[in-house]
Protein backbone atom coordinates (compact mmCIF):
# COMPACT_ATOMS: atom_id res chain seq x y z
CA UNK A 1 0.00 0.00 0.00
CA UNK A 2 1.11 3.45 -0.93
CA UNK A 3 0.51 6.12 1.66
CA UNK A 4 1.73 9.69 1.41
CA UNK A 5 2.38 11.76 4.38
CA UNK A 6 3.77 15.14 4.66
CA UNK A 7 6.09 15.56 7.39
CA UNK A 8 7.44 18.89 8.95
CA UNK A 9 10.92 19.45 7.75
CA UNK A 10 12.33 18.71 11.11
CA UNK A 11 10.52 15.40 11.60
CA UNK A 12 11.57 14.68 8.28
CA UNK A 13 15.38 15.04 8.99
CA UNK A 14 15.09 12.99 12.58
CA UNK A 15 13.58 10.44 10.53
CA UNK A 16 16.03 10.26 7.86
CA UNK A 17 18.49 10.80 10.08
CA UNK A 18 17.12 7.54 12.03
CA UNK A 19 17.09 5.81 9.26
CA UNK A 20 20.86 6.48 8.17
CA UNK A 21 21.80 5.62 12.03
CA UNK A 22 20.77 2.18 11.48
CA UNK A 23 21.75 1.84 8.08
CA UNK A 24 18.03 0.99 7.07
CA UNK A 25 15.40 2.23 4.59
CA UNK A 26 13.63 5.56 5.39
CA UNK A 27 10.00 3.96 4.32
CA UNK A 28 10.63 0.15 6.36
CA UNK A 29 11.86 2.99 9.54
CA UNK A 30 8.98 4.93 9.28
CA UNK A 31 6.30 2.06 8.80
CA UNK A 32 8.15 0.41 11.89
CA UNK A 33 7.52 3.27 14.07
CA UNK A 34 4.04 3.64 12.96
CA UNK A 35 3.31 -0.31 13.96
CA UNK A 36 4.90 -0.26 17.41
CA UNK A 37 2.88 3.48 17.88
CA UNK A 38 -0.70 1.92 16.96
CA UNK A 39 0.40 -1.41 18.90
CA UNK A 40 1.53 0.74 22.07
CA UNK A 41 -2.34 2.54 21.55
CA UNK A 42 -4.01 -0.84 21.56
CA UNK A 43 -2.78 -2.08 24.43
CA UNK A 44 -3.07 0.93 26.40
CA UNK A 45 -6.62 1.04 25.01
CA UNK A 46 -7.24 -2.68 26.39
CA UNK A 47 -5.71 -1.72 29.48
CA UNK A 48 -7.85 0.91 30.32
CA UNK A 49 -11.18 -1.14 29.49
CA UNK A 50 -9.95 -3.99 31.86
CA UNK A 51 -9.12 -1.38 34.86
CA UNK A 52 -12.63 -0.05 34.15
CA UNK A 53 -14.30 -3.16 34.16
CA UNK A 54 -12.77 -4.28 36.91
CA UNK A 55 -13.94 -1.41 38.57
CA UNK A 56 -17.33 -1.89 37.70
CA UNK A 57 -16.65 -5.15 39.24
CA UNK A 58 -14.98 -4.38 42.40
CA UNK A 59 -18.44 -1.73 42.45
CA UNK A 60 -21.02 -4.23 41.80
CA UNK A 61 -19.30 -6.58 44.98
CA UNK A 62 -19.67 -4.01 46.87
CA UNK A 63 -15.84 -3.20 46.99
CA UNK A 64 -15.53 0.28 47.37
CA UNK A 65 -15.15 3.19 49.98
CA UNK A 66 -16.81 6.66 50.05
CA UNK A 67 -15.27 9.94 48.58
CA UNK A 68 -14.65 10.99 52.17
CA UNK A 69 -13.46 7.81 52.90
CA UNK A 70 -11.06 8.55 50.24
CA UNK A 71 -10.29 11.86 50.96
CA UNK A 72 -9.28 11.82 54.42
CA UNK A 73 -7.17 8.70 53.52
CA UNK A 74 -5.09 11.15 51.16
CA UNK A 75 -5.13 13.39 53.67
CA UNK A 76 -3.56 11.08 56.53
CA UNK A 77 -1.34 10.14 53.59
CA UNK A 78 0.20 13.12 52.66
CA UNK A 79 -0.21 14.93 56.05
CA UNK A 80 -2.45 17.23 54.50
CA UNK A 81 -4.48 19.60 56.77
CA UNK A 82 -8.08 20.41 56.15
Amino acid sequence: MTLVINLSPELEEQLREKAIHQGRDINTVASELLASILEEEAQNDAEAVKGIQQGLEDFSAGNFRSFDEYVDEQRQKYNLSV
